[in-house]
């Protein structure tokens, strides 16, 4: 799981009142396994800066940054939806219509009263209105309630759609409920009223055909190789799995499980030339690569994306780990540093 984030969230306040007794390094430990369990409801704990969201987010003007950021975090969070009875504050306060405060009462009632039975439970929240109820119910997830629709993203104002559709098929909601073949032998325009207008009700049958369907795609995760844990265990010529972490105008860097991302110039992301790296890989991608040089002294790490590349450069001497310098001439050793020594002086330029 990537490490981003997780030393802010270890000190932040948030962490403190989550685990008041537990050591600072252990908090970390703790989010970073939560990310395995649900990725999303432990990352939304965490401002986006602090995870890292592209080379030049400090020059940018960090108001409209932080209002945009936050704008795909609910469009993300109301997109998936939320089990209300296992969810936290800073979750909650991500779905349309909540605030920190309506999020606390939410999460205080339910420990106050145990897990809501019922989406019309929540109205019994202190401060949660019926206006707010239309705008966040259909975002909160409710399993086995008595109405199968509380687990769905079907809003509760839409229902009476479903229960429509139910009289004039003679079915139940459970017979209706994950049956495909049924579902798209409905009509959407049938269904249509002054309140409820077509997309609405297409969206209602989508829902109906795969309930509490999860938007997001497979989870997939990089497999680092065992016993490469560290620089020290890195040779040139290896072939290893790692995950796309950033990607930059000049490269991409690649997390391969050793605690210090490798960059992949972009003059070897591809055997074409690349005007844009963005058009080759994008931030999560999985991909195989190959070390063309390790070096340690100054935590660098050069990759490539082109496994057929001959290796010509080797790894640093004993003596350049303690941070000795090279006896040959500057431009001799720019020569033989290969694709790293070649990236890095570009950057200087």
């Amino acid at each position: 799981m990537s490490e981003a984030g997780a030393s802010v969230y270890s000190a932040s306040e948030l962490a403190s009142k989550e685990f008041p007794d537990i050591d600072v390094s252990l908090r970390g430990a703790v989010s970073i396994a939560r990310r395995l369990q649900d990725p999303l409801a432990e990352l939304v704990k965490i401002d986006p800066k602090s995870i890292g969201v592209g080379q030049y987010q400090h020059d940018v003007n960090q108001g409209k940054l932080a209002k945009s950021l936050v704008a795909v975090i609910e469009d993300c969070v109301n997109s998936v939806g939320v089990d209300v009875n296992t969810a936290s504050v800073p979750l909650l306060t991500r779905i349309s219509g909540l605030n920190p405060t309506l999020a606390g009462n939410i999460v205080g009632y339910r420990d106050l009263h145990g897990a809501f039975k019922s989406r019309k439970q929540l109205l019994l929240v202190p401060r949660l209105g019926g206006k707010t109820f239309e705008l966040a119910a259909g975002f909160l997830r409710i399993n086995n309630s008595d109405n199968p629709l509380d687990a769905s993203a079907v809003h509760p104002e839409s229902y009476p759609v479903v229960e429509r559709i139910l009289a004039d098929i003679q079915k139940g909601i459970r017979e209706v409920l994950g049956d495909g073949r049924l579902v798209r032998t409905l009509r959407p325009e049938k269904y249509t009223d002054e309140k409820f207008g077509l997309p609405t009700v297409q969206d209602i049958l989508k829902e109906l055909e795969k309930p509490g369907r999860d938007p997001r795609p497979e989870f997939k995760a990089a497999m680092f190789r065992e016993g490469v844990e560290d620089l020290k265990d890195l040779e040139p010529g290896m072939l290893l799995e790692g995950i796309v972490t950033n990607v930059t105008n000049f490269g991409a860097f690649v997390d391969i499980g050793v605690h210090q991302d490798g960059l992949v110039h972009a003059s070897a992301l591809a055997d074409k030339f690349v005007k844009d790296p963005h058009s080759i890989v994008k931030a999560g991608d999985v991909v195989k690569v190959k070390v063309l040089e390790v070096d340690i002294a100054r935590k660098r790490i050069a990759l490539t994306l082109r496994l057929s590349d001959e290796v010509t450069a080797k790894k640093e001497t004993p003596a350049q780990q303690r941070g000795g310098k090279s006896q040959l001439p500057k431009r001799a050793a720019l020569a033989q540093g290969g694709a790293m020594a070649a990236a890095f002086a570009k950057l200087k330029q």
